[in-house]
């Protein structure tokens, strides 16, 4: 179900290609008639085998992936093109649970929206989600003693070796590390990281990034040296010399 319950959040267009995978046709057809209106290039397909040959032979530059889908289900392929590098995908789950959007984050989510949904939010989440990956231009290389976070390249190195991280935790990490010693609540976070009013995003999601980051990052997950919870606010980066 499609709701047009939000106000339009800007009119920059996209140029991309995106992919819509949803078995409901009047799902797929709302939300690629929207993309479409800001000028993204759209596939749809309606499972989720189509949606890996797609992905395999014209990589899109985002995927929208329902979760319930007939064939593969949107778990098991966001976990394959998670297999095969970093490309941006936001979730659609029809369940408000949230042990489901957790199991989406944890997989790689760079973000989720749960049905029913206004198209005009979607396509402002993808404009938001697009716009992160490619602010690549710029930006500097910080050198954070064991933590390198190289914001031209859109890397991360740890002890020297090149880690690798979806999109939104690249620009979170990197947001943190611009501003070392200072903590962020979660709300904020999702405002300057997502762009997204925390009105629309479940403060859950910056946990789930922060947690992964934490198994990517961090030498003791459970014992953090470099992303430290600040209890009652949120969380700041700390770089440190050594874990």
């Amino acid at each position: 179900m499609v709701s047009n319950g939000i106000r339009d959040q800007g009119s920059e267009k996209m140029t991309a290609h995106v992919l819509v995978v949803d078995d409901e046709p009047t799902v797929r057809a709302v939300v690629a008639e929207y993309l479409r209106k800001d000028g993204a290039r759209v596939t749809e397909v309606g499972d989720g085998r189509r949606a890996l040959e797609v992905v395999g032979t014209d990589r899109p530059d985002l995927v929208v992936l329902d979760v319930m889908l007939p064939e593969l289900d949107g778990f098991s392929v966001l976990a394959r093109i998670r297999e095969t590098g970093d490309l941006p995908v936001i979730m659609l789950t029809a369940r408000t649970g949230e042990s489901e959007r957790v199991a989406g984050l944890d997989l790689g989510a760079d973000d989720y929206v749960v049905k029913p949904f206004s198209p005009r939010e979607l396509a402002a989440r993808v404009r938001s989600v697009l716009r992160r990956v490619r602010s690549d231009s710029g930006g500097t290389v910080m050198d954070l003693g064991r933590i390198v976070v190289d914001e031209p390249a859109r890397e991360i190195r740890i002890d020297g070796e090149a880690v690798e991280t979806t999109p939104r935790e690249f620009d979170l990490l990197a947001f943190m590390a611009r501003h070392p010693g200072r903590a962020f609540s979660r709300a904020e976070l999702l405002e300057t990281v997502w762009q997204s009013s925390p009105d629309w995003q479940d403060p859950s999601t910056v946990t789930v990034h922060i947690r992964r980051l934490r198994r990517r990052i961090e030498t003791d997950p459970d014992s953090p040296k470099h992303l430290l919870t600040v209890w009652g606010i949120g969380y700041r980066f700390e770089p440190g010399t050594s874990s």
